[in-house]
Formats: structure tokens, sequence, C-alpha cells
């Protein structure tokens, strides 16, 4: 390491990690291996990510804080998001794995981990995902880019809800508990979201309890989603329920 510089940057961002973390992101860190932290994401209400779990794992190398920290990203196998790949690389300028400016790239004396996890959990996991892909955000505005964003968020929705059964089955390390006890406390909100998405109610309208809210209008789903989230709710009502969560208003979710 580049000796007590790396470990005071580290015990800094410790600090600011201990004192400051937003609600939906938790953080582990290991004490005999202070060059590794594991990171867990909930995804926020109001986007296609809701009530999920997207976890990053997070290596220091000897030269941070010149350079920034690398990261991965527990895909499952999935592209969810423009900047998650399914190998597992996270594309985030302030990880100079993307091309950004200011304060968006990483700044060896003012970044922090905090900062990153902020980024992902407010600038990646967002409400309408399709714009963060290079060059799309120009079409936000236009009929096409609108269709295209509506059509990404239902196909995030079901990659979403893939993720949620890819978990519960193979939690990561260090974070089992934290699994368990989410989706128990969660699953009959994420069933109620479902139910709504079924009925045809848009991605990403509900609230935090998972309800619909005044200004939502049904049937702004596509036929094609709702049959393939015909066929994933049954095993995701079936894994929720093998935790204890709250199923039974959704029985009629079952396969029949």
């Amino acid at each position: 390491n580049n000796g007590r510089k790396w470990l005071k940057k580290v015990q800094q961002d410790w600090s600011i990690l201990q004192n400051n973390l937003p609600d939906g992101i938790y953080v582990r860190v290991y004490e005999d291996r202070m060059d590794l932290l594991r990171a867990v994401i909930v995804g926020a209400y109001g986007t296609p990510y809701q009530d999920g779990l997207f976890f990053f794992d997070f290596h220091l190398p000897p030269a941070y804080p010149d350079v920034p920290l690398s990261a991965y990203y527990h895909s499952g196998g999935w592209k969810i998001n423009p900047n998650l790949y399914e190998e597992g690389n996270v594309c985030l300028s302030l990880l100079n794995t993307w091309t950004g400016r200011g304060n968006e790239v990483w700044d060896p004396t003012s970044s922090s981990i905090l900062q990153v996890l902020v980024s992902l959990q407010g600038l990646v996991l967002n409400s309408r995902p399709y714009f963060n892909e290079a060059g799309y955000d120009k079409q936000v505005g236009t009929a096409e880019g609108e269709k295209n964003s509506l059509a990404y968020n239902e196909n995030t929705f079901l990659l979403n809800c893939k993720t949620m059964i890819y978990l519960m089955r193979r939690p990561p390390k260090d974070f089992e508990e934290f699994i368990k006890d989410h989706f128990r406390k969660r699953g009959y909100y994420i069933l109620k979201a479902c139910d709504a998405y079924m009925k045809g109610y848009l991605i990403g309208s509900l609230t935090k309890d998972a309800s619909v809210g005044d200004e939502v209008t049904a049937n702004s789903n596509s036929k094609g989603f709702k049959l393939m989230l015909e066929k994933i709710v049954p095993k995701l009502l079936s894994a929720l329920n093998e935790l204890g969560a709250d199923c039974g208003e959704f029985k009629h979710l079952q396969e029949s």
C-alpha cells in the first residue's frame, strides 16, 4: 500500500459512511481486509427497480485515492441498466469507467466512496434508465424516446423480479439475513406492485407501499410484458412464501 496515505483515506471513508449513509444503502466493511467493501442499494419507489436489491463489491487499490476504487456488480447474468453489465462491469464517470466532466470524475482530494454509492442510487438506478445509454438523452421528450423508455422499463422490471428470485436462492455472503429480512418485510408490496402492473398500471408509477397514485391510468403496459410477468410472478410468489412473506392476498397470482 502507499502506506499511511491509503490508511488515512480509508478510515476517513469509513467514518463518512458510518455517519452519512442515506436510506436505502447498506455497507459492510471487512476489518481484516480493509481494501474490500460490499454494498447493497435498495431500489427506490417510482422506478422499475422498486424494492429490488442491487449488490456491489468495491476494491480499494494500493494507489487509492490517487486512483478511484474499482467496482463489481452482482448481475446474476442480466443487464438491468445501461451502466451495469452482465459480467459485473460498472460504467460510472466517478470510477473513471465512463466519460465525465468536473465533479463527475474522481478527484483524489474530495471524492469518496459515499459519493460513488449515492451516484449509483440516484443517477444509475433511476426512474428512466433508458436515457442513461450514451447519446439517448437527445431522445428525451420525443415520441420515439418515450416509447422506447416505457419498453425499457417493462423489461427492467421483469429483470428486477428475476434478480429478486436469484438473490433469495443465492444470497451474497454476509448479507444472507439482510436479504431474508428485506424480502420478508417487502414481499407483500412486491406482489402488490406485480398485481398492479398486471392490470396495466405504468411501471414506476406506484407509491412506496405499491399503491396506485391518483393520476395513474391502467392499460399502459404492453401485452408481451403482461405475458412475461405472468410467467415470472408464480416463481417470485413461491420464493417469497418460503421466506415467510405475507402472500395470502395474492393467491390468484399462483400458477393455475
